[in-house]
Formats: C-alpha cells, sequence, structure tokens
C-alpha cells in the first residue's frame, strides 16, 4: 500500500468512528425520540457510510479487489437509514408521544388535521 492510501484510508476510518461516537453520544443525551431518531439516522449513517468507503479503499488497494457488495451496503444504507428514521419519529408523533418540553415549534401539527401530541405529565 503506499501512504496516500493508508492515510485516506485512516482518515475515513477514523471519521466513520467519530460520527458513531456521536451517533451514541446523541441517543443518550437527547431529550426525546425526535431529537434521538435524528441524531441515529443522520450521523449513524455518515459514520457507518464513511467505514465501508474505507473498507472499500483498502480491499481496493490490498487486494486489487472492488467490492460489489459493499458498494450496495454503501447504497442501501444511504437510503434506508434516514428514510427509517422519518419513519419512526412520524410513527412516534401519530402515537401522541409527547414533545420535549423545550420545543419551540411544531411544523407538522400545522399541516395535518392532527392536533399532535397529548402533553402528559412525566411519572
Amino acid at each position: 500500500m503506499t501512504a496516500i492510501s493508508d492515510y485516506l484510508i485512516a482518515a475515513f476510518a477514523l471519521i466513520g468512528t467519530i460520527f458513531s461516537l456521536v451517533t451514541g453520544i446523541g441517543l443518550v443525551r437527547l431529550p426525546d425520540i425526535y431529537t434521538r431518531t435524528h441524531a441515529a439516522s443522520k450521523s449513524a449513517t455518515l459514520g457507518v457510510m464513511s467505514i465501508l468507503i474505507a473498507v472499500l479503499i483498502h480491499f481496493y488497494v490490498e487486494d486489487g479487489l472492488f467490492s460489489s457488495r459493499v458498494v450496495l451496503g454503501i447504497f442501501f444504507v444511504l437510503i434506508t437509514a434516514p428514510v427509517g428514521g422519518h419513519l419512526i419519529a412520524r410513527a412516534a408523533y401519530y402515537s401522541d408521544v409527547p414533545l420535549w418540553h423545550g420545543t419551540v415549534q411544531d411544523d407538522l401539527s400545522k399541516n395535518t388535521e392532527h392536533v399532535g401530541p397529548k402533553k402528559r405529565k412525566p411519572n
């Protein structure tokens, strides 16, 4: 391997690791399901894609092998993860999961006949 490819692989792997760490911190620290799904869908997608790009470059440089499975993995993560996060948040909204008390704007209630999540008192 060349030094440039080593640095490129290390950079993508490090970027993917950092985004995955941000995902974990976001899932633990953020206050409600809506912000947690945002953290999980956005940063986890970038983290997994960066790591898969590092794998793709590594095997191409090391073995001369271009893996179409890794490319398909990158493509499917790019397509399915944000859509899944959006659908989970939408299902939570229509299941009346309450918004965080500090939420200042609820755009979805303005566009639908649904009045929004009921304000439940915490136990």
